[in-house]
């Protein structure tokens, strides 16, 4: 499966054990893009794979490094000097998206995402292809896969959801108040990477309502018998 999601994958190259790629990669989300990023709280030293452990003091952290800490998620920014600061002194922390926050002097928002574990979202990548449904940047660990999604209400999404016959409990929401790893991050999951790389361009890259795509994950999650969430 691996080797399946690595056709289209295109990782950003990672000169100075990727921390100029991180800074950059920030400063890119916040100004060009606006889409309000901070800090996740990264790993304890001593190794990023096997027997990884999260900053953060929660021994059980379920989504180890990948998520706020210190600053908290309402810190998220798209100010230049204060991106640069954070990445100048936590060259190797995690880059997290507020998703659904209003973002900064746009009056915009930035996107919001839907995720779930990998072999489903393998099959639900193939479906939406077969159905010509057009795609913005997709988000991949070796866990999970995250499609980014444009901005939603929570009426919007319990409309959606209270259609639908049945919804995975492993199918994620990431909208307003949540947050999602950003690539070139290297959280306890592995390498975070776009599985659909945006398009070259200095613009923020376009993604899909969110009721263009909820429905073949949750087929694609039925199907494989990913129903339940991972404890």
């Amino acid at each position: 499966m691996r080797e399946i999601l690595g056709r289209r994958r295109r990782l950003l190259s990672r000169r100075d054990n990727g921390k100029s790629d991180l800074i950059s990669a920030a400063l890119t989300f916040a100004t060009a893009w606006q889409w309000p990023v901070l800090p996740g709280i990264g790993l304890e030293a001593g190794g990023r794979r096997d027997g990884v452990r999260c900053a953060c003091p929660d021994p059980e952290c379920t989504v180890p490094g990948a998520h706020p800490f210190d600053p908290g998620l309402l810190a998220a920014t798209t100010d230049e000097r204060m991106v640069r600061w954070w990445w100048t002194n936590r060259p190797d922390a995690p880059i997290v998206l507020a998703t659904g926050a209003a973002s900064g002097a746009s009056g915009g928002r930035a996107p919001c995402a839907v995720s779930l574990p990998v072999v489903a979202g393998a099959r639900a990548l193939a479906a939406l292809d077969r159905r010509d449904v057009r795609l913005g940047p997709v988000i991949a660990t070796s866990e999970r896969i995250a499609i980014l999604v444009a901005p939603y209400s929570l009426e919007q999404l319990g409309e959606l959801l209270y259609a639908q016959d049945f919804v995975p409990g492993s199918l994620r929401f990431h909208g307003e108040g949540g947050y999602i790893a950003l690539p070139p991050s290297i959280p306890g999951a592995g390498q975070v990477c776009w599985e659909r790389a945006p398009l070259p361009g200095s613009a923020a890259p376009w993604a899909p309502d969110v009721e263009a795509v909820v429905g073949t994950l949750v087929d694609a999650l039925t199907r494989t018998g990913v129903s339940a969430p991972e404890l």
